[in-house]
């Protein structure tokens, strides 16, 4: 991860968590979320898409059952502008996963059982500020106080909106993660079929 000015991030999400302990693939559930955000143009701080793991650990208990921690950390440019980024860290922690098999469809699938927390935080960095405060950049004639007065008029309204925006982006993402575990919501809206098939076998759920 590049250094960034803490000053320059804001926190919009902290601490969005979601769990599930049941029956699913850990390797689907890895790849639905992935092409998720693929589409939706998050990338790694290298820019390239996909390579977000920035950490990885497996402990094996003596019965077999594995703890996972893994750690994905994104980023990508606020919509239709470039004077803020968006900010994605993704924990993943994987308890008591084991392999086990599962008959759906009249099919046997392998599968895993255990139980898996997903924490979800999200900043937004006010990127424009490096170009105001360097003395190479355009604004590198401008006064301090000018910068202030400039700042605060043309990016204060910007900065509510970018806001909003990263926090309806992660409302989607916890929803799209609790749709795939097929986990109750209660949502004020009708919600369309998930374009990803779910490979989460709920004991509280009935197959169609």
């Amino acid at each position: 991860m590049p250094q960034i000015d803490p000053k320059d991030l804001t926190p919009v999400i902290k601490y969005m968590k979601v769990k599930y302990k049941d029956i699913f693939d850990m390797g689907q559930f890895y790849e639905a979320l992935k092409e998720w955000l693929v589409e939706r143009e998050w990338k790694s701080y290298d820019g390239q898409p996909e390579q977000w793991e920035t950490y990885y650990s497996e402990k094996i208990g003596q019965s077999g059952a594995k703890e996972n921690w893994i750690w994905w950390r994104l980023v990508k440019n606020a919509p239709e502008s470039k004077a803020f980024k968006f900010h994605l860290s993704m924990t993943f922690h994987t308890l008591g996963l084991m392999s086990t098999e599962v008959i759906t469809g009249g099919q046997k699938i392998n599968a895993h059982k255990g139980e898996v927390e997903l924490e979800i935080d999200a900043y937004l960095e006010e990127a424009y500020k490096r170009e105001l405060e360097t003395e190479k950049g355009v604004f590198g004639l401008i006064t301090k106080q000018a910068k202030n007065i400039f700042q605060k008029r043309i990016f204060t309204s910007a900065i509510d909106q970018r806001k909003k925006e990263l926090y309806q982006e992660v409302y989607a993402l916890n929803n799209f993660v609790k749709q795939w575990f097929k986990m109750k919501r209660y949502l004020p809206y009708e919600e369309s079929k998930n374009f990803f098939p779910s490979y989460a076998w709920p004991s509280h759920h009935k197959e169609e």
